[in-house]
């Protein structure tokens, strides 16, 4: 954050106030991170990947830092911080390659691969942000979403991915498309995000509402994979349209708890001149 704040003087990848800015800013994004995480475990070089390089089961607080620092540095922060950021990543990524069980090959830098990783982000993010945000269309018009498609993939054209789908319509058909070569997800993997270790009683209830609403939102050609009912599912059960509504209202007190703009947006603002020095900023 203090990077956000202090890297650079103008507006980054993003417009400023703009479409990413309102997504990724928005508490939605706890429940698209789940729902991201599943869609991508039913990528075998992906979960292979995971599997073998990341510490998500030893440190899952820490690995979860990591994609998030991703997330709001190219979000908020200035170009030459986003640049820096990604350059970062790809180093990253050359270190992360190997052989899955089944013999495959996987790299990390592939950019067959990290166009796979970008569809389920960004599907599982924009359904979230429709399933549990705040309504974008009175601000941004009904078509916000492909906006926000459009723009988001800047993020994973800097990391090497190609090919990439700039409306909702073809980002359903890019997914669809990977159907053929998808595996499920493991049922350790899918505990595992679904409830991971380390949560006391209220973050698990916490957690459990926002894992439940994850569920719920991901994209129908991943959710049998994902062994969860998806959004299709999901539009179609009572049940599961209350399980929504509680994990929006849920998310609404919370976001009037913790105040109008995350530390990160705080930061993007006073760096662009709009709002006051931070008070964590010493």
């Amino acid at each position: 954050m203090r990077s956000i704040a202090t890297v650079g003087t103008g507006p980054g990848w993003f417009e400023p106030d703009g479409v990413v800015w309102r997504v990724h800013g928005d508490l939605s994004t706890l429940v698209g991170g789940v729902a991201a995480l599943l869609g991508q475990g039913t990528h075998p070089s992906a979960l292979a990947g995971v599997q073998r390089h990341s510490t998500y089961r030893t440190d899952p607080w820490g690995r979860l830092a990591g994609t998030a620092r991703w997330l709001v540095v190219t979000t908020f922060g200035s170009a030459e911080l986003a640049e820096q950021e990604a350059a970062r990543v790809r180093g990253m990524h050359r270190r992360v390659r190997g052989t899955s069980e089944d013999g495959r090959p996987y790299s990390a830098s592939d950019p067959a691969l990290l166009r796979w990783v970008h569809l389920a982000f960004t599907d599982a993010f924009l359904a979230a942000q429709d399933a549990c945000g705040r309504d974008l269309s009175a601000r941004f018009g009904p078509r916000w979403g492909d906006v926000y498609v459009a723009d988001w993939a800047r993020s994973a054209r800097a990391l090497g991915a190609g090919d990439l789908p700039t409306s909702r319509a073809e980002l359903a058909d890019a997914l669809h498309e990977h159907r053929p070569g998808l595996v499920p997800v493991p049922d350790d993997l899918r505990t595992f995000i679904t409830g991971p270790t380390g949560l006391g009683r209220t973050e698990r209830l916490v957690y459990g509402r926002v894992a439940r609403a994850g569920a719920l939102v991901l994209s129908p050609s991943l959710a049998d994979l994902a062994g969860v009912p998806g959004r299709g599912r999901a539009a179609a059960s009572p049940v599961h349209r209350v399980e929504l509504r509680a994990a929006r209202w849920s998310l609404r007190g919370l976001h009037l708890a913790l105040g109008p703009h995350s530390p990160s947006e705080q930061a993007a603002r006073f760096r662009l001149g709009w709002e006051p020095r931070p008070d964590w900023l010493t």
